[in-house]
């Protein structure tokens, strides 16, 4: 692309330089012969001035009078003829080839002939048209230099461009190229540069969205799982038809929880959140959590109104509170109590145990992702308060020891 800017640069500036030197230079070489023409008359008609007062003091025209107006001194060297009416004359300057002629009569009847040599009027000429040429060839040279500047300007923010989209295309998401100057480069560079930025963007909720989906899913695997191991352990039909129903009921919460991590990325406001019976969710999660508690040891413990209902979707809620209960059964002790009660135009859900609780330096922190008071990815109570965020309500830490955790939703 650069020797493409740099030869049609270069062609344009010798086209105007022909189109404008070519008519300068006749221009030049008509002025140079009119030029000389008008000063051929001029010394005749002064040199008849200055024969009449020769004539009319009875003086003799001699060369000396008529000298100077064939001198060099006078722009051009010339040949000049005084000849008189009885025949004598007077002739200064030597035959040749002529350019231009001036002629005047006295009153005498005497006639003064100016001739300017053809030589002198081509050497001057000859001069104009070099000039021309020069001047012609400067402005190519500049011109050139001008599409090697302008050429290096315009294609190395397009080299530049061309290995940022090379680096994009290959997902090396960098910071973008600096600014050119040029408007129109510049412009393509933004453009290059806010792909940048929804690329990150996608890659880094794609990658959230793996995270989050391998650890929202792990908790109703593993209840599935367990009851699973009942349903294998079991001898009475009748118990393991129930368990087999309770398996059910988790197989399609886990399909829900698959449902609601893929459209959660796309999903829109719709208008006012569904009225959900609190009571039916927290149902079904002591119903699903109490096997895993006995195993360890310990005890479920639900308490809440049938009437109390909230604003918002059963799936998420119930996603929120199984991490909550996940994360008091992995870091907490003795009895998970989990209450809700009325507050206003507000629905407080608290979830607390007997364990040690958060550590000092954590609180602040407990709700950030990768931070976790044990080895674990620390991934749950950041999406939990993501998933009760986005159902309008929030999650927050109320004590550290023992450990309260709230939900707050707004009333149904």
């Amino acid at each position: 692309m650069r020797r493409r800017v740099v030869q049609t640069t270069i062609a344009a500036v010798a086209a105007a330089v022909v189109l404008l030197g070519v008519p300068l230079a006749v221009a030049g070489v008509l002025l140079v012969n009119a030029q000389a023409a008008s000063s051929a008359q001029d010394r005749a008609d002064n040199l008849a001035e200055a024969v009449e007062r020769r004539e009319d003091a009875g003086s003799e025209v001699d060369e000396a009078l008529v000298r100077p107006y064939a001198e060099e001194g006078r722009q051009w060297e010339a040949r000049v003829e005084v000849a008189s009416e009885d025949g004598s004359g007077v002739v200064v300057g030597s035959q040749a080839a002529t350019s231009a002629v001036g002629e005047s009569t006295t009153v005498d009847g005497s006639v003064v002939r100016v001739e300017v040599p053809r030589t002198a009027v081509i050497g001057l000429a000859s001069q104009v048209v070099l000039l021309v040429v020069v001047a012609s060839l400067v402005a190519l040279a500049a011109g050139v230099v001008v599409a090697v500047v302008q050429a290096r300007r315009l294609t190395q923010p397009l080299v530049v461009l061309a290995e940022s989209a090379e680096r994009l295309g290959a997902g090396q998401l960098r910071a973008p190229p600096p600014a050119s100057g040029v408007p129109e480069v510049d412009l393509v560079a933004r453009e290059i540069a806010r792909s940048a930025q929804a690329m990150a963007a996608r890659i880094a909720a794609e990658r959230q969205f793996a995270s989050d989906a391998s650890h929202q899913l792990r908790t109703p695997l593993t209840a599935l799982s367990m009851r699973l191991e009942e349903i294998v352990a079991a001898t009475d039909p009748v118990e393991a038809a129930s368990e087999a129903q309770v398996a059910l009921d988790q197989v399609e919460r886990l399909v829900a929880v698959v449902d609601d991590l893929l459209g959660r990325s796309r999903r829109a406001d719709s208008g006012a959140a569904p009225q959900t019976s609190l009571h039916d969710v927290l149902a079904q999660q002591h119903t699903e959590w109490t096997p895993a508690f006995v195993a360890a040891g310990r005890h479920l413990s639900v308490r809440v109104s049938p009437e109390l209902r909230v604003a918002a979707r059963p799936g998420p809620l119930a996603q929120a509170l199984a991490t909550l209960l996940e994360n008091s059964l992995v870091h907490g002790g003795g009895t998970t109590s989990v209450s809700a009660r009325g507050s206003g135009p507000s629905v407080v859900l608290e979830v607390s145990d007997e364990g040690e609780g958060v550590p000092p330096h954590l609180g602040s922190r407990i709700f950030e992702r990768s931070v976790s008071s044990a080895h674990s990815t620390g991934l749950g109570l950041s999406l939990a308060r993501d998933l009760v965020a986005a159902e309008g309500g929030r999650l927050e830490l109320l004590k550290h020891r023992p450990p309260v955790f709230a939900v707050f939703l707004s009333r149904g």
